[in-house]
């Protein structure tokens, strides 16, 4: 007796996919229903990454500078912190090397992008000279969506917006959406003036969210994206100091702001003044603490153990403390960790050129030359990149959801908060 491939069971059915390039994947995605369902999983799509990533043994990030992207791949091998700084010893020669690929051609070529944002292998991309859409896009499969912006506020030609992506349906990552906010808290409660918004890529539209914040996001600041929420670094609202000393989760289902969530408190004993989160392969958050110029040569990395919205803990994952042998700059937007070989890596800032830098344990620091001229227009940025199947789905014609009575009011009321607060003294 024959047994036909779609009657295996479903385990030797995955096993067979996993093998076929990605490219002939969706070919044999639509050959039948039962298949489709299949590859649209959340756990044939992590078997189906994980696999790949094993055959290609390499690290994947996605690099952002001269507002453009770079899907970019990273080979490290043969950090010895250890032998970092032994003297009269012949160091035995390392292989580090990075390769800034552009991306894959997807957009016309004269699109500039100046902020990017990655959830479940989907890029969220801010553009630099068109305020009036955004784009989100799947490198992997090719696929974009453009979604069109209600308004625009970038005074002095600075987008004044901070943004994230993230989804509802935990299982299937289908239900993805949009948050878009503009939070002005300097003065408050007097002087201040907010705007929460989400777009929902089901309806394909827009509402206006019931906020009131007791926290403060700077509006530079990035958001990272885990497991379908979005975290920032955050501090109380009427805080008398700038320093930041929380982190704040938004709740794609819930779409509302969890508590504010306590960083380490031994770090925050060394009193560092800058915070920067990362995500290590959508499993835990990383958080970089350093100083300002006048102490670069000192900083932590702390992993999360568990975190969701209500609760978090910590472990330290990395520390520097380089003594005066050797300065460390402060490191560009963004880092990415290797938690098994225990380093991170950045962009270095150091006003006139830019470079790429590894640094590991016991003071082991390595920096790179990325080989190109950078914009310092542009502040370049770096985050993990875990390749998706995640598919993008389009609006549907002619069903876009009506505009509620109530939120052209809300909408019509923050239009006339916000012209009263464009004057320069404000923003």
């Amino acid at each position: 007796m024959t047994t036909m491939i779609s009657n295996l069971p479903t385990v030797l059915i995955e096993e067979i996919f996993v093998r076929v390039p990605l490219k002939s994947l969706r070919a044999v995605r639509l050959t039948c229903k039962s298949w489709n369902t299949l590859s649209k999983s959340r756990s044939f799509r992590k078997l189906y990454i994980s696999k790949t990533a094993t055959r290609e043994e390499e690290s994947m990030m996605i690099a952002m500078m001269n507002f453009d992207l770079y899907l970019t791949r990273v080979l490290v091998d043969d950090v010895d912190p250890s032998k970092a700084f032994k003297k009269k010893r012949k160091r035995r020669k390392k292989k580090e090397s990075i390769a800034f690929k552009r991306k894959p051609r997807f957009l016309d070529e004269q699109v500039k992008i100046c902020q990017v944002f990655h959830c479940e292998g989907l890029l969220l991309c801010i553009l630099k000279e068109d305020d009036t859409r955004v784009v989100v896009w799947n490198p992997y499969l090719g696929q974009t969506r453009w979604i069109q912006l209600r308004y625009s506020h970038r005074p002095h030609g600075d987008d004044r917006f901070v943004y994230a992506l993230g989804y509802k349906d935990k299982e299937s990552c289908g239900s993805f959406k949009l948050l878009r906010f503009i939070d002005y808290f300097r003065g408050a409660p007097k002087k201040q003036f907010f705007w929460y918004e989400i777009y929902d890529f089901n309806s394909d539209s827009w509402t206006t969210l019931d906020v009131t914040p007791h926290w403060g996001i700077s509006c530079g600041d990035r958001g990272v994206s885990l497991k379908g929420n979005t975290y920032w670094c955050a501090k109380e609202r009427n805080a008398e100091d700038d320093i930041v000393d929380h982190i704040i989760c938004f709740d794609f289902t819930r779409e509302r702001f969890g508590p504010l969530l306590p960083l380490p408190s031994s770090v925050m004993d060394h009193e560092y003044e800058i915070v920067t989160l990362s995500c290590v392969k959508e499993e835990k958050l990383a958080a970089l603490f350093q100083h300002y110029e006048s102490d670069w040569n000192e900083f932590d990395i702390w992993i999360t153990t568990k975190i969701d919205g209500e609760m978090v803990s910590w472990s330290m994952f990395l520390r520097m403390e380089t003594g005066p042998r050797i300065q460390v700059p402060h490191i560009c937007d963004g880092f990415f960790i290797d938690e098994e070989k225990k380093f991170a890596m950045g962009f270095e800032e150091d006003f006139d050129r830019k470079t790429f830098i590894i640094i590991g344990e016991a003071g082991y620091v390595k920096k790179m030359d990325i080989g190109v001229h950078v914009d310092r227009k542009c502040r370049p940025s770096v985050c993990s990149y875990v390749p998706s199947l995640v598919q993008i789905k389009k609006p549907s014609r002619g069903k876009r959801k009506r505009q509620s009575s109530l939120e052209k009011r809300l909408f019509d009321q923050n239009m006339l908060r916000l012209e009263a607060f464009k004057n320069p003294d404000y923003f």
